[in-house]
């Protein structure tokens, strides 16, 4: 295996702003909703009507506190900045009866991923997925590109008590690949799903699309541009081999 020196001699300078592990990592945990896929987009605009209805605009600033949370917790404190009569059950109940006509025209991979999954398939990296979203959200999704074969564990919402920030979903994800914390790297597109992985002791890179661009992501590894920025690759030891 390459040493740090080595696996930064063809580095751009552009691209040294990176923290090199001491091994590369033998698995590599994704998030989902704004990081494999373009949900994160659509989340927004399912929440942006779910307030409209109610006389309310979805600001940046709750959107922050929102993202990467668990939907019950999110729409929680939706409830809470705008003392919404409407309980959780029943603004989860609309937000399924929104999603499913938006996923089905406009649901996309974000950029990288599919290149991505192939290279670490190609070098027998495990992949695994930890996602606030609830499951059935996220296997309806990755059945979508019947991904979800290609993905162990999947952990979700429902297989843990406390929800990102707290490190719980990123220490069961390590447990379960059977690896420690540290051989893991984990790709978050916020900065609450950043703080969880870091917190378990995760090698963790943000990947922030346009929703989190702004987010605090002190203590990654990388702040990369998309899932294909050449310094994943670099992190994870692979050859680069996504596509333009």
């Amino acid at each position: 295996m390459a040493s740090n020196e080595d696996r930064t001699a063809n580095l751009k300078p552009e691209t040294w702003n990176l923290k090199l592990p001491d091994h590369r990592p033998r698995a590599v945990v994704f998030d989902l909703d704004g990081l494999m896929f373009n949900t994160e987009e659509l989340y927004q605009e399912v929440g942006g009507k779910l307030l409209r209805r109610r006389g309310y605009e979805l600001t940046p600033e709750l959107l922050d506190q929102m993202m990467g949370r668990p939907s019950a917790v999110a729409l929680q404190i939706m409830i809470d900045t705008h003392l919404l009569k409407a309980t959780v059950e029943e603004l989860l109940a609309e937000t399924d009866e929104l999603f499913p006509e938006i996923l089905a025209a406009r649901l996309a991979p974000m950029p990288g991923l599919l290149d991505l999954l192939t290279a670490l398939e190609d070098h027998k990296i495990a992949k695994g997925i930890a996602t606030s979203s609830r499951r059935s959200f996220a296997l309806h999704v990755l059945g979508h590109f019947n991904f979800a074969p290609r993905f162990s564990p999947i952990l979700t919402s429902e297989d843990i008590t406390e929800g990102k920030p707290h490190p719980e979903i990123y220490l069961k994800a390590a447990q379960r690949l059977g690896i420690s914390p540290v051989e893991m790297l984990v790709l978050e597109d916020s900065q609450n799903g950043c703080r969880a992985a870091l917190a378990a002791g995760a090698v963790t890179v943000a990947v922030p699309g346009a929703h989190s661009r702004r987010h605090d992501f002190t203590g990654v590894a990388l702040v990369a541009d998309t899932l294909a920025d050449e310094r994943i690759y670099k992190l994870l030891d692979l050859p680069f081999t996504a596509s333009p």
